[in-house]
């Protein structure tokens, strides 16, 4: 993980808003097709099988955590290293905007507020993918992931974080905010709730800015 000092807002007037925390992998953005992709390429590049296939079953923890699957530990990070360089290549085209992506991030700016992308992935290609698919938080914060995510959230005074795994609402708790989850990810709507969300959009990032509208009346009042 990585200091949160690195990590600065993006030129903009103060937020008058509510702050919202978003995860990446199958929260905003439709990774799969990119990820099975770059692993594809990482088993060429090193010769050690990855069913990749199987990877994008699990998204969510970090990289080096689906790595030790397929490598011994000493090969782990000269591993996770040759994946993140051949990662622009194969697997920014690839990936689609989940439904409702842009639609949730243009909600909160709409209404004032800030938006935060808190991600495990290595933040420069989570930054990749938000510019090409045109998404465009005030703020990305990579390399957090789980409880570590309420770094990020409580840094920039997140009111709410919205993910699709329980290492999300996990961070959330630990953030002492709003856990917002989606069932789009390998968690569905009984895991999510289990694992201590607030509330789960069982039709995925679509009912958010409905959400969110109820979610800024009630903080008005």
């Amino acid at each position: 993980m990585r200091g949160m000092a690195q990590h600065a807002p993006l030129p903009r007037a103060a937020p008058t808003g509510p702050t919202i925390g978003f995860d990446l992998d199958m929260t905003l953005i439709d990774s799969r097709p990119g990820i099975k992709a770059a692993y594809e390429a990482l088993t060429a590049a090193t010769g050690t099988y990855i069913d990749a296939g199987l990877t994008i079953t699990r998204l969510g923890p970090p990289l080096e955590q689906e790595l030790a699957h397929w490598f011994p530990d000493e090969q782990i990070a000269e591993a996770a290293e040759l994946y993140r360089e051949l990662y622009p290549q194969y697997a920014i085209g690839p990936t689609p905007a989940m439904p409702g992506a842009h639609e949730a991030v243009g909600a909160v700016r709409a209404a004032g507020g800030r938006s935060v992308v808190v991600t495990a992935k290595h933040e420069p290609n989570a930054k990749l993918h938000l510019q090409h698919l045109g998404i465009e938080p005030d703020i990305v914060v990579g390399w957090l992931w789980a409880e570590a995510t309420a770094e990020a959230l409580r840094e920039y005074g997140a009111s709410a974080y919205v993910g699709d795994h329980v290492g999300d609402v996990r961070g959330a708790r630990t953030a002492d905010v709003l856990s917002v989850a989606v069932p789009t990810g390998p968690c569905d709507v009984e895991e999510l709730l289990a694992a201590g969300a607030d509330v789960v959009l069982v039709e995925g990032l679509p009912g958010f800015p409905a959400w969110f509208e109820g979610y800024c009346d009630t903080s008005r009042r």
